[in-house]
Formats: structure tokens, C-alpha cells, sequence
């Protein structure tokens, strides 16, 4: 929704979609490499049987599911609560594209972060160097798209500030008790990022 109000249902759905195709590579990837004896298998696996349905179970899920004034309630409200942390970071990603914009001039700004090769590297750098939540670099990333006239830096942003978050990291390292298995997270993704915002760029000054 926050892409979609700063930069438009189109690159919205654009990065939605793009970012999907970024994470069932991965995915394919990693149990490739499971399987190649690479990577540890995932401690946490379960094996489900053999007539698991997602289909059925989830039909099950909703009609257990009480539809009452008290699940709405709680949802209001959980959703309220939950809902702070990401305004926290969003106000905090404007804060910081406002102190961009007033100290650095949309020419400077363009010339050094514009849908070059070079800007697309100082895009992936400052995405690295930044730690901020993915709420919070929307509006960074859409200055890249809009003042930068850089798609695919935008896109760079957006998921380079992810992949190579070091609390996602870590959250990945406990998960699967194995630092080879977390640092291959970028190592996956950041090539994939590159080169389909490489392609955002081309795709745009065409």
C-alpha cells in the first residue's frame, strides 16, 4: 500500500511480483544446494503425510475459525499494536529521504544514484550500510525511482536493504544453527537483485 502511494499501482505490482520470482529462485536454489550436500538440511523440517492437502486444511482452518464480535475485536486491536512498530520505521524513512532531499539537489542526487551501472553499485552499497526496516526504506526507495528516474535502483533498495540486514541474518543463523546457511542468503539473493535492477533500468531508459 505505501508503494502503491508513492509510486503507482503499476511499479507497485511491478516490484510485488518481481520480488516473488526473487524469492522462489532462492528457494529453488537452496534446496538445490541442500540436496548437493552444500548446505545443512533444515533442522526445523517436518515431514507431512502423504494425502496433505493445502486446500482442505485451510477450508478446515476458516470454518473453526469463529467469525464473532470478539475476533474482530481482537483483530482491531492486535492490529493497532502491531501496526506502531511499522509506523515507527515509515516516519523514520521519511525523516531520512526529507534530510536527503534537503542536502542533496535532485542533480546531484540523480547524477550520483541514476540508473548507471555506478549508481546501481553506490545503491547497493547504501542499502548495505543502512540498517533500516523494510517499511522504513519505501520512501527512500521511491526517491530513487522518481527524483533518481532509477527503477531498478529503487528495486536494488528495497530488497539489497533485506538480503543483507544483519538481524535477518542472524534471525536465519538461530534458525537454522549455521552461519553457512545464513551468509548464503546474500550471496543468493544480491546477484538476482542486480541484475533484475539492471534490467529495471534498461527497461525504463527504453
Amino acid at each position: 500500500l505505501i508503494l502503491w502511494a508513492m509510486l503507482g499501482f503499476g511499479w507497485m505490482l511491478s516490484f510485488l511480483l518481481l520480488s516473488m520470482v526473487i524469492a522462489v529462485l532462492s528457494g529453488v536454489v537452496f534446496e538445490s544446494l541442500v540436496k548437493r550436500g552444500v548446505l545443512a538440511a533444515n533442522p526445523h523440517r517436518v515431514d507431512l503425510p502423504a494425502d496433505y492437502n493445502v486446500l482442505r486444511e485451510a477450508k478446515r482452518g476458516l470454518r473453526r475459525t469463529r467469525y464473532n464480535a470478539a475476533f474482530f475485536a481482537r483483530t482491531l486491536k492486535n492490529g493497532l499494536l502491531d501496526s506502531r512498530m511499522v509506523m515507527r520505521w515509515i516516519l523514520f524513512g521519511i525523516i531520512l529521504a526529507s534530510l536527503l532531499r534537503a542536502l542533496m539537489s535532485g542533480a546531484v542526487f540523480e547524477t550520483w544514484f541514476g540508473p548507471t551501472m555506478t549508481g546501481l553499485l553506490l545503491t547497493l552499497l547504501a542499502a548495505t550500510l543502512i540498517e533500516v526496516c523494510s517499511e522504513g526504506t519505501v520512501p527512500l526507495g521511491a526517491d530513487l525511482v522518481t527524483r533518481a528516474g532509477a527503477p531498478g535502483n529503487g528495486f536494488t533498495f528495497l530488497m539489497a536493504g533485506v538480503a543483507t540486514d544483519y538481524t535477518e541474518i542472524m534471525a536465519l543463523k538461530e534458525a537454522t544453527a549455521s552461519w553457512k546457511t545464513a551468509l548464503f542468503l546474500p550471496l543468493v539473493t544480491l546477484p538476482q537483485v542486480l541484475a533484475v535492477g539492471f534490467a529495471l533500468n534498461v527497461f525504463a531508459a527504453g
